[in-house]
């Protein structure tokens, strides 16, 4: 009994945590939209979220080498939308340009990084919430 009641503090916990993550992200992200000026391209911060994706080009988004300029690359914030009824189903939309990306300061291009992968973040947890929700319409028998 205690073994079970040890899983479920464990399992409450990291769900608090998670929750608690999240709402310091969104703080942060929305923070980061008007420092690396999202907001003159996208009005309403929620909006951001309409998006199929935000993507970043001139540094690396990977785990093991974040943040990593690619020389002779623009720096860039790419939206894609998506519209099914339309000829050309996904369009990329520019938030933001800011030039050459080794003519970028350091500083600047960190938030530009981190301003995507916290926008993933929350992207992420708005998906299982979606798909938690689809899931929910099927019949729960075995």
């Amino acid at each position: 009994m205690s073994s079970a009641l040890d899983r479920l503090k464990n399992l409450t916990n990291k769900i608090s945590s998670y929750e608690t993550a999240r709402k310091n992200n969104m703080k942060i992200l929305k923070n980061l939209y008007t420092k690396i000026q999202i907001d003159k391209k996208v009005e309403n911060f929620l909006d951001l979220f309409d998006f199929k994706a935000i993507n970043l080009s001139g540094a690396s988004l990977l785990s093991d080498s974040l943040g990593e300029i690619k020389n002779g690359k623009y720096l860039q914030v790419l939206a894609i939308s998506y519209d099914k009824t339309a000829l050309q189903k996904s369009k990329n939309i520019s938030l933001a340009y800011f030039g050459k990306v080794e003519n970028v300061d350091s500083d600047l291009k960190d938030m530009v990084v981190e301003f995507i992968i916290r926008y993933r973040f929350e992207k992420s947890f708005m998906t299982l919430e979606n798909y938690y929700d689809m899931i929910g319409t099927f019949s729960t028998d075995e």
